[in-house]
C-alpha cells in the first residue's frame, strides 16, 4: 500500500499549475492625490496640497518640458544662475 502511494506521488505532474494573478484596475485619472511639503525654513511645519493624479501629471510634464536650467540652484555649477 505504502509503494502505491509512493508510486503516486512520483508519478504525478511535477510542475505546478500557474496561478494568474489578480489584475488590478487602474487608477482613475480623476483619484485625489494628497502631498505634504516641509515648509522652507522649519524642522516640523508641513503644508499639504491635494490634486487629482490628472493634474499632478499635468504639472510634472510642466516642470519637465521647461527645460534645464530652470531647477534653481542644481546646475548653478554648469553656468545656471543661483
Amino acid at each position: 500500500m505504502l509503494i502505491l502511494l509512493l508510486l503516486s506521488l512520483v508519478a504525478a505532474d511535477p510542475q505546478p499549475v500557474p496561478v494568474a494573478a489578480p489584475k488590478k484596475p487602474a487608477p482613475s485619472p480623476d483619484k485625489i492625490i494628497c502631498q505634504s511639503f516641509a515648509e522652507t525654513g522649519s524642522l516640523i511645519s508641513t503644508h499639504k496640497v491635494c490634486k487629482t493624479k490628472r493634474e499632478w501629471e499635468r504639472e510634472r510634464e510642466n516642470v519637465r518640458a521647461s527645460g534645464p536650467g530652470v531647477d534653481s540652484c542644481r546646475n548653478s555649477g554648469n553656468g545656471g544662475v543661483c
